[in-house]
């Protein structure tokens, strides 16, 4: 394999060793935060959620932060190849106005017209995403407590200093500025069971439904101070909701997949699974845990990433890096690039190499 690394915790090397890795094997698929890096793993998502974990009829849990979760409610929808297509077309093609003296978009028409396309894109179809007859969907928010509880032009950055401060002394300590708030796909009325546990970080559960399913995954995708806060959530706590990334960016979860295997499947931008977005700049919470002990990564080889035009990944700095056009260019080189994940992952899975599977 040449593009497609394959990472894994001690339980999930050792099972795959003994038997292999297949469909029936995987309880849950995490989803990271990570904006334009994301569109690298298109390709992978249409070849799992539309061939391979078709072969199954098992209940899988799909959790999602920010473009993460936009990625796992698409897996919910009815022919989801079809679906992660147009993602991957909208998401590339994607385009602001800028006012005149400014080099940016303000975050309320970022919002605005994030809204929309969120709305074309699921309108008349959330049914399909809450009623899947096998995949459940966590949509994981951050919910601003205190000093962030409402989004202000002066409050809102003091508050973000204090978390970036309490994190760096202490992950947990960053639930006195903010929690984690999920919302889980109904399962008879109530939310379906987290495939996770929550002692690691301050947590509340809330239903997904048709009413809050929109503010919900917007509010997922809501990066401070680029898009605005999402307020007061339908059926959650009062309170601005911001990007789920924030408090779980690469989603370092303790994860409890129930019983069998349970391995986690975790088509993923890099071999590193970062807890919160605040800790990108701390390398030591960057290792492996035993949180991560049941886990299968799938990412790019970093020399193929060098591959790449300008030798990485589509990020965010794009916007201003490229004009439209070229921004346009480069991502779809990229996106088309991304095939061969897919295609070196569909065939490793037909005979699972143990030798290509390398420690976590």
């Amino acid at each position: 394999m040449r593009a497609l690394r394959i990472y894994a915790g001690p339980i999930a090397r050792r099972h795959i060793e003994q038997n292999g890795l297949h469909p029936g094997d995987v309880g849950v698929v995490p989803a990271a935060a990570g904006g334009p890096k994301g569109l690298v793993l298109g390709p992978l998502d249409r070849f799992l959620f539309g061939q391979w974990l078709s072969r199954t009829d098992h209940t899988i849990h799909l959790v999602g932060a920010s473009i993460g979760a936009w990625r796992m409610a698409t897996a919910c929808l009815r022919e989801p190849v079809r679906a992660f297509e147009r993602l991957e077309a909208d998401y590339i093609a994607q385009r602001f106005d800028t006012p005149p003296g400014r080099r940016l978009p303000s975050a309320a028409q970022v919002s605005e017209r994030f809204s929309a396309d969120l709305a074309s894109f699921y309108g008349g179809r959330i049914g399909e995403v809450l009623s899947h007859p096998r995949f459940r969907l966590h949509i994981v928010t951050s919910r601003g407590r205190h000093v962030l509880a409402r989004e202000h032009r002066v409050a809102t950055p003091i508050g973000y200093l204090g978390a970036f401060v309490s994190n760096t002394l202490h992950r947990k300590a960053m639930g006195a500025w903010l929690e984690r708030v999920v919302f889980s796909a109904p399962e008879q009325g109530t939310p379906c069971p987290l495939p996770f546990g929550t002692n690691d970080f301050p947590t509340r559960q809330v239903l997904l439904t048709e009413a809050n399913f929109q503010p919900a995954l917007q509010a997922s995708c809501s990066i401070p101070f680029v898009l605005q806060a999402v307020h007061d959530i339908p059926g959650a706590p009062r309170g601005a909701y911001w990007d789920g990334g924030i408090t779980d960016y690469h989603l370092h979860l303790k994860y409890d997949c129930g019983s069998g295997p349970g391995l986690v499947l975790y088509p993923h931008f890099q071999k590193a699974v970062v807890p919160g977005w605040l800790d990108k700049s701390l390398k030591w919470r960057h290792r492996a845990t035993s949180f991560l002990d049941r886990m299968v990564v799938l990412a790019p080889d970093p020399d193929w990433v060098r591959g790449l035009p300008h030798g990485k990944l589509p990020d965010r700095t794009d916007f201003t890096r490229y004009d439209v056009e070229e921004r346009i260019r480069h991502w779809k080189t990229a996106a088309s690039a991304s095939r061969q994940l897919a295609d070196e992952f569909a065939q490793w899975a037909e005979k699972p190499a143990f030798s290509r599977v390398e420690a976590l």
